[in-house]
């Protein structure tokens, strides 16, 4: 099968502090083929970030299966999950979450050297995600010293540092000023479309999402 992220029957229920359960998915199912470009639109409250942290492998659904490169994670134990992460899947936020003491480069090479990667090979990489980017000068600059388009564009490349199979964003623009959102998106779906991988992509702004291979809609 061609899918890189199946999700099979997904249902999700929280309760907390002995209030009344609140179902948050129920019976949801997904899948992403290799190379597509999904948008995710929900409102607030619809489920998306739950959605989104099931398919990341960060949380378990109650029901249901997710199969990432035609294998059932469900049920896996933490290290081959954490594994699976690290290897196959990239994660962009609407805040950066760079590490402020570090340069952009190094922001960029950590997440290679925890994959395996050497410190010669893991640098030469970064240098070059962060040419691609147009961020070359900006290699050995920290976060600070970066503008916010800049910051997420560097995000960008880092969630692309270990060439994983599908990239899972949340609102990866949403923090940025409109025409600057513009920029940065078009940026990230070229390095998407160049680099083949397959990407589940959040957003509220529907013109970004119609630019995209397939819209989903949860929630009401």
């Amino acid at each position: 099968m061609n899918d890189v992220l199946r999700i099979e029957g997904v249902s999700k229920t929280y309760s907390k502090d002995g209030a009344a359960p609140v179902p948050v998915l129920k019976d949801f199912r997904l899948s992403i083929a290799k190379g597509e470009v999904v948008a995710l639109v929900a409102p607030s409250g619809a489920g998306k970030s739950t959605l989104l942290h099931i398919a990341g492998l960060l949380d378990t659904p109650d029901e249901g299966r997710v199969v990432l490169n035609g294998r059932d994670m469900t049920g896996q134990p933490d290290r081959l999950r954490t594994e699976a992460r690290r290897r196959e899947l990239g994660f962009v936020y609407q805040f950066h979450h760079l590490l402020p003491e570090f340069t952009a480069a190094e922001n960029i090479i950590l997440p290679q050297l925890a994959n395996g990667t050497g410190q010669a090979a893991a640098r030469k990489r970064a240098l070059a995600l962060l040419d691609r980017v147009g961020l070359g000068h900006r290699a050995d600059h920290r976060p600070a010293e970066m503008s916010g388009g800049e910051q997420q564009r560097t995000a960008f490349c880092r969630a692309l540092a270990n060439e994983p199979a599908l990239l899972l964003a949340d609102e990866p623009t949403g923090n940025l000023d409109p025409a600057t959102s513009d920029r940065v998106f078009d940026m990230l779906i070229e390095l998407v479309r160049e680099t083949g991988l397959s990407a589940l992509i959040a957003t509220h702004n529907l013109e970004l999402a119609a630019r995209m291979d397939r819209v989903i809609r949860l929630g009401a």
